[in-house]
């Protein structure tokens, strides 16, 4: 079944998991949930497949690369501030 959240919503699937893990097997087990950006959505297993690191050893550590490894577009325009005014 696949699974559709928002990106604020992503802790709680790695939550799910158990710690360590590698990059393939955090892939594998997450691979049908879907994160809605703000432009456009993608699938938990393809971002962390692009990660270099060996292995997560908290959800944090997850949590984190996977942010890393989206693109700057994913949480709204690039160098704009809601504090601005």
């Amino acid at each position: 079944m696949t699974e559709s959240i928002k990106l604020n919503r992503i802790g709680t699937v790695f939550d799910a998991l158990e710690y360590p893990l590698s990059p393939r097997r955090a892939a594998g087990e997450c691979g049908d949930v879907t994160v809605r950006l703000a432009e456009g959505s993608v699938s938990v297993g393809d971002v962390l497949e692009r990660s270099a690191t060996d292995r997560f050893t908290s959800r944090d550590d997850l949590e984190l690369e996977f942010l890393s490894l989206l693109p700057r577009s994913a949480v709204g325009e690039p160098f704009q501030s809601d504090g601005d005014a």
